[in-house]
C-alpha cells in the first residue's frame, strides 16, 4: 500500500494571507477552470472578502502568474541542485532529472495541473518570460540525454524526442496518480527512471528498481 503523500499547502517564502489565497485559488481553479472562477470565488474559499483579496493581489491574473511563477522556479532550482549533486555519469544524470520532475508534480497534484492545463490563460508581460523558464527546464533533460549520446551511453537515434517524452511522461504522473494506490511515489521514481533509461536504450542502465538517491 502506497504512504499518503501529502501535498505541499503553502508556496515557498508566501506571507500567510497570501498562502491562504494561493490555495484558495488552486483547489477553486482545479474544480472550475480559470475562466470559471472568479475573484469572489476565490476571496469566498479563502475566507475573505472580495475587497481585502485586492490587498494582496490586483486581479485574478495576478494570482495565476503568481502560482505559475512560484512553481516553475521552484521546479527549476530543485533540478539544478540535483544535477549538481548527480555527477558526471549521464544516467545518474537522467535518474536525477526523473526524480525531481515525478516527485515535484506529485507534491501538489491539483497545483501542478493547474500549471499545465492553465498555461493558455497566462498573459503578457508574464507569459513570455514563464515559457522561456519552461523551456530552460526541458533544456536541462535535452542537454543531458544529447550529451550521453555523445558520450556512447545512451544509443538512442531520438535524443530530442527521446528527452520530450520522458518530460511529458513525468509530468502526466500528476493527472492520473492516488496515494491509495499499489505504489507509493518513491516507487513511481523508481519505476519511471527506468522507463527513462529504455527511452534513451541506455548501455548500462543498471537494475530496474534502484532507489532514489
Amino acid at each position: 500500500m502506497a504512504r499518503a503523500h501529502q501535498p505541499a499547502t503553502r508556496p515557498p517564502n508566501a506571507p500567510p494571507g497570501d498562502a491562504a489565497i494561493l490555495e484558495a485559488s488552486i483547489a477553486t481553479m482545479a474544480e472550475h477552470g480559470y475562466h470559471g472562477t472568479s475573484v469572489r470565488d476565490i476571496a469566498l474559499r479563502a475566507g475573505l472578502s472580495p475587497a481585502a483579496l485586492y490587498h494582496h493581489f490586483p486581479s485574478k491574473q495576478a494570482v495565476l502568474a503568481m502560482i505559475m511563477e512560484r512553481g516553475i522556479e521552484a521546479l527549476l532550482t530543485r533540478t539544478r541542485e540535483a544535477l549538481e549533486r548527480a555527477g558526471d555519469e549521464p544516467a545518474d544524470q537522467l535518474r536525477a532529472l526523473v526524480e525531481v520532475q515525478v516527485l515535484f508534480h506529485l507534491e501538489d497534484q491539483r497545483g501542478t495541473l493547474l500549471g499545465t492545463s492553465e498555461l493558455r490563460a497566462l498573459e503578457e508581460p508574464v507569459r513570455t518570460p514563464h515559457l522561456a523558464k519552461r523551456h530552460a527546464q526541458q533544456r536541462m533533460f535535452d542537454e543531458v540525454v544529447a550529451r550521453g549520446v555523445e558520450l556512447g551511453a545512451f544509443r538512442t537515434p531520438l535524443p530530442n524526442e527521446a528527452s520530450r517524452a520522458i518530460v511529458v511522461m513525468c509530468t502526466g504522473v500528476a493527472s492520473w496518480f492516488s496515494p491509495e494506490g499499489p505504489a507509493s511515489p518513491e516507487e513511481m521514481v523508481g519505476r519511471y527512471q527506468r522507463l527513462a533509461l529504455d527511452m534513451v536504450d541506455a548501455v548500462d542502465p543498471g537494475p530496474w528498481d534502484r532507489p532514489p538517491a
